[in-house]
């Protein structure tokens, strides 16, 4: 697997670092939203699979709240592809969200679309609050007006692969992320 990276974009180190202060910041959020330790409201997180998997494993061990996880399939990047081919929801969203605290986790926020679509459909519930949170943006990218509350990292316009994001299903597992070598 490591003949086929050309460069890391971002090392495990720095992953650990920037989840944590993600966390930090969300539970200060809802803090001040009246979220309580306790947990008389609700907080749910929904990941976006599969690319988020990773990425809300390791944040969600940073919310000190009691919390459900419901996750939600889309398919936007298939096989090989390598830009999206649009937002296909492949399940249900979760149908209790009215007054609850949503986060929306995804893995990269590229066209925007992904997250513009599950955002709309999950404010139709009218939950207590939505905040989406996303590991990596590419600035500049966005084809819709979705701004994501948290963001991980920026980073260059590059296919990239490692902690969570795949190319043809496989890299999900490189601790990093990272730039593939030309595969053709």
């Amino acid at each position: 697997m490591h003949h086929d990276i050309a460069s890391i974009l971002i090392e495990k180190d720095r992953i650990a670092q920037r989840v944590h202060e993600l966390g930090h910041k969300m539970a200060t959020d809802l803090y001040r939203e009246g979220v309580t330790l306790d947990g008389d409201q609700r907080v749910i997180i929904i990941p976006v699979l599969t690319g988020s998997m990773v990425f809300v494993a390791d944040l969600i061990r940073e919310l000190p709240f009691k919390l459900r996880m419901e996750v939600v399939a889309v398919s936007s990047y298939p096989g090989k592809s390598m830009e999206s081919k649009g937002v296909r929801l492949k399940g249900d969203l979760p149908g209790d969200l009215a007054g609850a605290h949503v986060i929306l986790v995804d893995d990269i926020f590229d066209s925007g679309q992904t997250l513009d679509v599950l955002g709309r459909l999950i404010k139709e519930q009218r939950p207590a609050s939505l905040r989406s949170c996303v590991l990596l943006r590419k600035p500049g990218k966005a084809k819709v007006s979705f701004v994501p509350d948290y963001v991980g990292f920026d980073i260059p316009d590059e296919f990239v692969v490692g902690y969570g994001l795949d190319y043809d299903g496989f890299y999900r597992n490189f601790p990093a992320v990272a730039v593939l070598k030309d595969l053709g």
